[in-house]
C-alpha cells in the first residue's frame, strides 16, 4: 500500500487512500492468503510444548468452523463477542471468525480482574465470551450475573455453564461463506485504557485494518520484506498488539509469533527473538527500558532484527540512543491512540528520525498541534495533538456515548488529550497528557523530559514524574524511582538524582521530592498510570 519511495515529501504528496466500498478484514487478513498459498505459515506459537506452526489454510478452516459455531449459537450481525485470551492461536482464530460473521470483536486483556471485566462486558452488552479456565473463574465471580452474556466458550474444556470450545469447533463444518460487509460496518471495539476516567468503548469499522497499513509499513522500513517475522510483547487485546502487529502482519502474509509472558521477562525476550530469528518487533517503551536495565549482555543473543518500532508512550532520547548503541538499530517511534492509531511515525531509512521526537505525519494522515479554538499552533507553541477527519483509521464512535463522541472533536479535528508541539522541521514532540502536565511557579512542565533525564542516571531503572500540590508553587515535581538491581536508596542518592536533573534540565524542572518504589503502576498496555502516583502524594 505504501510505495517504496525514499523521499518523505514525495511519499506524503503522492499517497492516496483506496478504500473499497465492500470490505471484510477477516477475509483480507486470512482467506486471501489461504486461497493463494494455503501452506504459508501464519501463526508461530512458542510455548511449553515447543514451536507450533499454523498455516493460512488451517487458520481459514479453524475460523470458518468457529464462525459456524457462533452462528449456530445465535450470534448475529452486530453482536458483541468478547475475547478474553492471551497471545495464542485461538485468539487470532476468534478475531477472524467474528469479522467473517459480521459480529463485533471485543478484545479484553487477560490481566483484567473481575471488576474491570464486568464494567466492559456490561457496558458493551456482550453476548458471548471466548476465554480459558482462568477467564471462566473471573466471569463466575461477577455478581449479579451479566444479563446479556448467554454463552461462554472455554478453551480449557467444559466447566459448569462454559462449553468446550475445541469440541464444538472440531464438530463444526469448515465450509462458511463470510458476510460481505461494508468497509464502514462495525467490526471491533477496544476500550480505552482509562488512565484519566472510566474506559470508553472505541468502535471501529472494518476499514480500520486498511487504515493501519501505511502506519505499519513506514516505521518498519517498507514492510514486508522476504524473511520478515513479526513479534510484539504487547497483548493482542490492545490496539498496539492487535492493529499494529497481528492483523496487519497477517494481511501482508507475514507470520506472527505468539508467545505468552507471565510478566515481561527481558532475558526470555532476548532469547526468543534470537532463537526464532524475529526480524520485526514492536516493543513498547516500558519493555524497552526493562531490556535496557536487564543484567544481560546483548552479545549473548545473536539477534536478527531488521526493524524495531515503539509507541504507546514517549520513548525518550535515552532509550533511542541505547537502541543505536546496543542493538545497532534506530528505534522508529510512532504515535496514535485507540481511537485513531499510527498517525505519526518515524522512518530512519527515509531520513525521518530525531531523538526525542515522535515522528512526522504518516502518509495519508493530516495531523497538527492546535489551540483550543482549533487553529494550528506556531512552531514550538504547545497545544493539543489532533487528527483531521475523514480518516480510515479513525473510530466510528464511543459505544453508547454520543456526547463523549461529539466532545472528542473541535470541528473536523479529533482531539487526543495529548499536549505537544511541532519544531521548525515538522517533527512532533510529546509533552504529556492534559492531566499529566505539571504547573509549577508559572511554568508548564511535561513529565516526559524529566523521566528521560532520570533514566540517564546510573542508579535509575525506571521513573515517573508527577505534579504534587504545593501552596507556594501550585505544584512541585515529584519523581517516583525504581532503582537498579543492587542500588540501595539513601538521602545521598536522592540529592545526587536531584542534582543530576537540575544540571541537565533546569532549576524549575528538577524533582523537589524523590520517592523510591519497587515498581510503577501500569495499564495493561504498559503505560504509567500517573493519576495513581498523584493520589499517593
Amino acid at each position: 500500500m505504501l510505495p517504496e519511495i525514499r523521499d518523505y515529501a514525495r511519499l506524503v504528496r503522492d499517497f492516496r487512500w483506496n478504500t473499497p466500498e465492500r470490505y471484510n478484514m477477516g477475509v483480507d487478513a486470512c482467506d486471501r492468503w489461504a486461497m493463494a498459498s494455503p501452506e504459508r505459515p501464519a501463526i508461530i506459537e512458542d510455548n511449553a510444548n515447543g514451536v507450533e506452526i499454523t498455516t493460512y489454510g488451517a487458520l481459514r478452516d479453524l475460523s470458518n468452523r468457529l464462525a459456524n459455531v457462533l452462528r449456530a449459537q445465535g450470534v448475529r450481525v452486530g453482536d458483541r463477542v468478547a475475547i478474553l485470551l492471551p497471545q495464542t492461536l485461538t485468539t487470532a482464530v476468534a478475531h477472524i471468525a467474528i469479522y467473517k460473521l459480521g459480529a463485533i470483536a471485543l478484545p479484553l486483556a487477560s490481566l483484567f480482574g473481575a471488576e474491570a471485566l464486568e464494567y466492559r462486558l456490561r457496558d458493551a452488552g456482550a453476548r458471548v465470551a471466548i476465554t480459558n479456565a482462568a477467564g471462566v473463574g473471573k466471569l463466575r465471580s461477577i455478581a449479579p450475573p451479566l444479563p446479556d452474556l448467554g454463552l461462554i466458550l472455554s478453551t480449557d474444556g467444559a466447566d459448569g455453564a462454559a462449553l468446550d470450545f475445541h469440541r464444538l469447533v472440531a464438530e463444526s463444518s469448515a465450509d462458511f461463506t463470510p458476510l460481505e460487509t461494508g468497509a464502514n460496518d462495525p467490526a471491533l471495539m477496544i476500550y480505552t485504557s482509562g488512565t484519566t476516567g472510566p474506559p470508553k468503548g472505541a468502535l471501529h469499522a472494518h476499514r480500520v485494518l486498511l487504515g493501519h497499513l501505511p502506519g505499519v509499513q513506514f516505521p518498519h522500513d517498507f514492510f514486508p520484506r522476504e524473511g520478515d517475522l513479526f513479534w510484539t510483547p504487547a497483548d493482542w487485546a490492545w490496539a498496539g498488539g492487535l492493529l499494529n502487529v497481528l492483523l496487519p502482519s497477517l494481511r501482508f502474509g507475514v507470520a506472527v509469533v505468539a508467545r505468552r509472558f507471565d510478566g515481561f521477562d527481558p532475558e526470555a525476550a532476548f532469547e526468543m527473538m534470537a532463537r526464532l530469528k524475529v526480524r520485526n518487533a514492536f516493543i513498547p517503551p516500558t519493555a524497552l527500558r526493562m531490556l535496557r536495565a536487564a543484567p544481560v549482555a546483548r552479545g549473548r543473543h545473536a539477534l536478527e532484527l531488521r526493524t524495531l518500532a515503539s509507541g504507546g508512550e514517549s520513548l525518550g532520547a535515552e532509550t533511542y540512543a541505547w537502541g543505536r548503541e546496543t542493538l545497532g538499530l534506530v528505534i522508529n517511534e510512532f504515535y496514535g491512540q485507540t481511537e485513531c492509531n499510527l498517525v505519526l511515525s518515524s522512518c530512519a531509512s527515509v531520513g525521518v528520525s530525531r531523538a526525542g521526537a515522535i515522528g512526522k505525519p504518516t502518509p495519508g494522515h493530516d495531523v497538527a498541534v492546535i489551540r483550543p479554538d482549533g487553529t494550528p499552533c506556531d512552531p514550538h507553541e504547545t497545544g493539543q495533538i489532533a487528527i483531521k477527519r475523514p480518516n480510515p483509521v479513525m473510530f466510528l464512535e464511543y459505544w453508547g456515548q454520543p456526547r463523549a463522541t461529539r466532545d472528542k472533536f473541535i470541528g473536523d479535528w479529533m482531539t487526543t488529550g495529548d499536549q505537544g508541539y511541532v519544531d521548525n522541521d515538522g517533527y512532533f514532540f510529546f509533552v504529556g497528557r492534559d492531566d499529566d502536565v505539571i504547573t509549577s511557579s508559572g511554568y508548564r512542565i511535561g513529565p516526559t523530559e524529566i523521566e528521560d533525564c532520570l533514566l540517564r542516571h546510573p542508579a535509575v531503572a525506571m521513573a515517573a514524574a508527577v505534579g504534587k500540590p504545593d501552596a507556594l508553587r501550585t505544584e512541585i515535581v515529584k519523581a517516583f524511582v525504581v532503582p537498579r538491581a543492587g542500588v540501595t536508596p539513601s538521602p545521598e542518592l536522592v540529592a545526587d538524582i536531584q542534582s543530576f536533573v537540575r544540571t541537565r534540565l533546569s532549576a524549575h524542572e528538577y524533582p523537589r521530592e524523590v520517592e523510591f518504589v519497587a515498581d510503577l503502576p501500569l495499564t495493561t498496555t504498559g503505560k504509567v498510570i500517573r493519576r495513581l502516583l498523584r493520589a499517593r502524594g
